[in-house]
């Protein structure tokens, strides 16, 4: 199944994408910064996310990890 059809592939993938963006522009900060817009600003824009609300993307990757742990 295609993970955009199923909400807990879906919320991995985006909180993957964001936790990975995030690390990526912690080590790079120029390869995410000169496209913030079109289609390649998407990842600058998981890289902030990542960056700005770092507790609570923590704290889903916690809660999504116990999830798939304990109840799958």
């Amino acid at each position: 199944m295609v993970a955009i059809f199923n909400f807990e592939s879906m919320v991995t993938l985006i909180l993957l994408s964001i936790c990975t963006c995030a690390y990526i522009r912690s080590f790079f900060p120029s390869l995410l910064d000169k496209h913030k817009t079109g289609f390649l600003g998407i990842f600058w824009k998981f890289a902030r996310v990542g960056e700005r609300l770092s507790p609570y993307v923590c704290l889903a990757c916690i809660i999504l990890g116990l999830k798939i742990m304990f109840f799958s």
